[in-house]
């Protein structure tokens, strides 16, 4: 109970969050625009451009469209579950300070410190792929002087306000949206032979052991694969934080997150699979240092649009300075929320006269670049801290799923009335249980092949799964040191701390 009402006593400096709090708080400045594309954007990145091949050149068409459309489903009820709660309650922290709320403070002591270090960890990632990237144009000039221009064009872009942050991402997420769009034009006129001078149908759909390759086996193999394409699109929760009318953008957003699935995955998807043979070498090697062989590149090199590797590594180039911005952002409003909670040091909590945290964003752009720089030191430490944040978004999502489970629980037993809700998730409880169920199933099976072998493969165990007992330290130590106990839901805050 002590812990309950420390916990509900810090809740009390949220309330303003603010326009007018200036200097102390961060402010309401992203516009519905901003929150769309935030979250369409978040789902659209590497992933889909260059994932995609391998994936159907493993579970074949069909078995690639099973697998994104699963995790497609479960995306979507996470997401009406985040929006349930960040309508009522637009906090910067999110689903970290749901958990704290909702089900334990440890709880969400751990997601938070874990979603923290899994994007200061991707902004690493992405300044190493934008130098690989711009090898394309220039191999002459080294990495390290295109990874640090662009590791100071994603701070600059952070620093400035967060309207300069929204402004960013509006703009990145429409030229990938634009080129998905008219990929997908493209490939269907291809499909017909409207295009490309030949009527290729769905023969490709019947080749070899197509529409699926090696089973339900295969199927399973790729859902770790589709569910980190789909990494990002919690980033809606954490900006509402900052949305200017978090009553209407945010669900307004959250409604974008079903027929974004549908038209970029699953449309791209089944194009890619009906122009190119799934038993293509090509499909495999599409990745940040083959450019050339990205399977949206073979499509448009197909019906000969010229300069279709160097259109695309632009567009991939976006892709990637769009998610270290977005990742800088959620990370610093992480550690921010966090330090305002005291579940991180004080002085990360300080705000200057534009609303940005900027000790909390200088704090993760160090991490971010020691990170980055382990990568030209030591291959083997920057793949340890590589695969310690793969787990993460995952159990983010599950961290999600349990918060709302509990939120409505809570909501229902304090008597409230779940039609007042500006916006409700439907299926529930089936939503977040299901939602729940196969986050777990991805977490524990990614590397199911290493317990097949004739002897297991502990090292690749071990560098699978090693986020895990990270986790469960973070969560576990807090409780022991903070003794916190599960919040009875009679006893679960709803304090609206939006702006007023």
């Amino acid at each position: 109970m002590e812990a309950i009402r420390s916990y509900k006593g810090r809740e009390n400096n949220q309330k303003n969050q603010n326009n007018n709090e200036g200097g102390e708080n961060i402010k309401r400045n992203l516009k519905a625009r901003h929150m769309t594309m935030i979250a369409i954007g978040g789902s659209i990145g590497t992933g889909l451009f260059l994932a995609t091949g391998a994936s159907i050149q493993t579970a074949g068409p069909g078995g690639a469209l099973i697998a994104y459309g699963a995790i497609g489903i479960m995306v979507y009820f996470l997401m009406t579950s985040l929006g349930e709660m960040a309508t009522l309650m637009p906090i910067s922290g999110s689903f970290s300070t749901y958990a704290s709320r909702f089900v334990d403070p440890a709880l969400g002591f751990a997601l938070g410190w874990n979603y923290w270090f899994n994007w200061a960890v991707t902004l690493a990632v992405e300044i190493v792929a934008s130098a690989i990237i711009m090898k394309f144009w220039f191999p002459e000039v080294p990495s390290i002087i295109w990874s640090a221009l662009f590791l100071g064009l994603i701070f600059l872009l952070n620093a400035l306000s967060v309207k300069s942050y929204g402004e960013s991402e509006y703009w990145f997420a429409l030229v990938k949206v634009v080129t998905i769009i008219v990929f997908i034009g493209v490939g269907v006129l291809t499909i017909f032979g409207i295009l490309g001078g030949e009527f290729i149908g769905f023969k490709n759909f019947t080749l070899g052991d197509a529409p699926i390759n090696g089973g339900l086996l295969s199927i399973l193999s790729i859902f770790f694969i589709a569910g980190f394409s789909f990494q990002g699109t919690e980033l809606v929760g954490i900006a509402a934080g900052e949305s200017e009318d978090p009553e209407k953008n945010v669900p307004k957003a959250i409604r974008q997150v079903f027929w974004r699935i549908l038209l970029f995955y699953i449309a791209a998807i089944a194009v890619i699979g009906l122009i190119i043979p799934y038993t293509s070498p090509d499909l495999l090697g599409g990745d940040v240092d083959n450019i050339g062989v990205s399977p949206f590149t073979l499509v448009f090199e197909k019906v000969g649009i010229a300069f279709a590797a160097s259109v695309m590594n632009a567009v991939i180039l976006t892709s990637v300075l769009s998610a270290g911005t977005s990742g800088l952002y959620a990370s610093t409003r992480m550690l921010w929320a966090m330090a305002r909670d005291g579940q991180a040091p004080k002085f990360l909590q300080n705000v200057n006269n534009r609303g940005i945290p900027m000790n909390a964003l200088v704090m993760t752009t160090i991490i971010g670049g020691l990170a980055f720089l382990t990568s030209i030191f030591g291959d083997k430490v920057y793949t340890w801290l590589l695969n310690a944040s793969g787990l993460t978004g995952f159990i983010t999502w599950v961290g999600i799923a349990v918060s709302h489970y509990r939120f409505r629980k809570a909501y229902i037993a304090q008597g409230r009335d779940i039609n007042d809700l500006k916006f409700r998730a439907k299926w529930f409880p089936i939503g977040p249980i299901l939602a729940f169920a196969m986050c777990v199933f991805v977490i524990l099976g990614q590397n199911y092949q290493a317990f097949l072998t004739s002897e297991i493969d502990w090292y690749g165990v071990a560098v699978s799964y090693i986020g895990l007992p990270i986790f469960l330290a973070l969560w576990l130590g807090y409780k022991l040191v903070h003794k916190t106990k599960y919040v009875p839901l009679e006893e679960c805050s709803f304090e609206d701390t939006s702006s007023k």
